[in-house]
């Protein structure tokens, strides 16, 4: 995840029909419904929710400093809100299927003023590791980012240690660029290097297995 809290008619394809979604993102994010998970825009009665999740210690190891507070993390949605408005940033709550309650957060900001290029995260709590809602999250955002939003370029950052994050980024279809030298600062400020992973649109719509149908209401 960044301190700042990073196709095609084949996607659109698998938008409901009925939902009658217009693709103005800049106004408002629609939820976006997969297998084992909902992403919908992250609101401020979230902050409550997600704060300490974020902050756990098994999840900010290997992430950027979240919110500490209440107020911050608050702040951030705010900020994200506007963010979004202004076609910089998106960012979605993760809602596993069953429950009302984010369990995390994605987000994906612009690297150069168009969106082509731009720089996707996620974080998810602890209790929900290895039940395959990350793949399921990830491949909502990377569906919306690249067929919505417009991207043409996808980089991710993964801490060298985070093993778990190096391997979910290759089950995506991510390419390994290299190494980010001591890029990574923590909430304890420990340092280490990071895996830099793009995706590209056409490789996304051309060589990934199709994901489940994708709901948008």
């Amino acid at each position: 995840m960044h301190n700042s809290l990073a196709v095609t008619t084949a996607v659109l394809d698998r938008v409901a029909p009925e939902s009658g979604y217009a693709p103005c993102w800049r106004d408002s994010l629609p939820a976006l419904t997969g297998e084992r998970a909902t992403l919908r825009e992250l609101r401020t009665t979230d902050a409550a929710t997600l704060l300490p999740v974020i902050s756990a210690p098994e999840v900010c190891r290997f992430i950027s400093a979240p919110p500490v507070t209440l107020d911050r993390f608050e702040s951030f949605i705010a900020w994200s809100r506007a963010e979004r408005q202004a076609g910089r940033y998106v960012g979605f709550a993760v809602i596993p299927a069953g429950r009302q309650a984010a369990a995390g957060l994605v987000q994906v900001r612009q690297l150069d003023p168009g969106f082509q290029t731009a720089e996707w995260g996620i974080a998810l709590g602890s209790e929900f590791w290895g039940q395959g809602l990350f793949g399921d999250a990830s491949r909502l955002l990377l569906d919306f980012a690249f067929g919505v939003i417009g991207a043409r370029r996808l980089e991710a950052r993964a801490a060298v240690p985070n093993v778990r994050a190096q391997v979910a980024m290759q089950k995506l279809g991510a390419v390994r660029e290299g190494v980010l030298r001591q890029a990574l600062v923590t909430a304890d400020g420990q340092r280490f290097d990071q895996v830099l992973w793009s995706v590209l649109a056409d490789d996304w719509r051309h060589h990934m297995e199709p994901a489940a149908p994708v709901r948008v209401h």
